[in-house]
């Protein structure tokens, strides 16, 4: 998904959950330069530093989609106080998982109750795009083809509603 905002050209939004006892993002994560990283104690992401960073950044982000660990905590928290805060959330499915695999089925059923959009990151970035003329279309489908067995993966896996 990293890859794919670079291409697409959407801003990356990213938090750690207290960095200082649980270490920092994953070394296999690569934020980008533009990436607004907060670290926080809250289990949502919708800690007034990164809702300061949402407001203050180009453009108004209506939309967002949501992927992480511990979908039946951080990510259900945080989507449910973007929802409230009257953003379109679309939790990745392929994108979010859990210590319990069991928790993650119940968490995506949860947010799609309350009006989340749960979806894979293939349909999500195909929704972005919209249309194969556009310029990045090529790039996004050439790394789809690159990613599909890993995906194929995830999605087997981690999406079972």
């Amino acid at each position: 998904m990293l890859k794919a905002c670079a291409i697409l050209d959407i801003p990356v939004f990213a938090t750690t959950q207290n960095a200082a006892r649980l270490g920092p993002i994953c070394s296999e994560l690569t934020l980008p330069p533009t990436a607004i990283e907060v670290d926080k104690t809250a289990f949502s992401m919708v800690v007034p530093s990164m809702k300061d960073a949402l407001d203050d950044s180009p453009g108004a982000f209506k939309r967002i989609a949501i992927v992480g660990i511990e979908s039946h905590i951080c990510v259900t928290q945080t989507a449910l106080n973007l929802i409230d805060m009257g953003h379109t959330v679309y939790i990745l499915a392929d994108g979010v998982s859990s210590c319990n695999a069991g928790e993650v089925g119940i968490a995506l059923n949860r947010l799609a109750s309350v009006g989340a959009v749960v979806t894979t990151s293939e349909s999500w970035l195909y929704e972005c795009m919209g249309d194969a003329s556009i310029p990045e279309f090529k790039a996004i489908a050439a790394l789809v083809k690159e990613t599909k067995a890993s995906t194929r993966d995830a999605v087997q896996t981690l999406c079972k509603m």
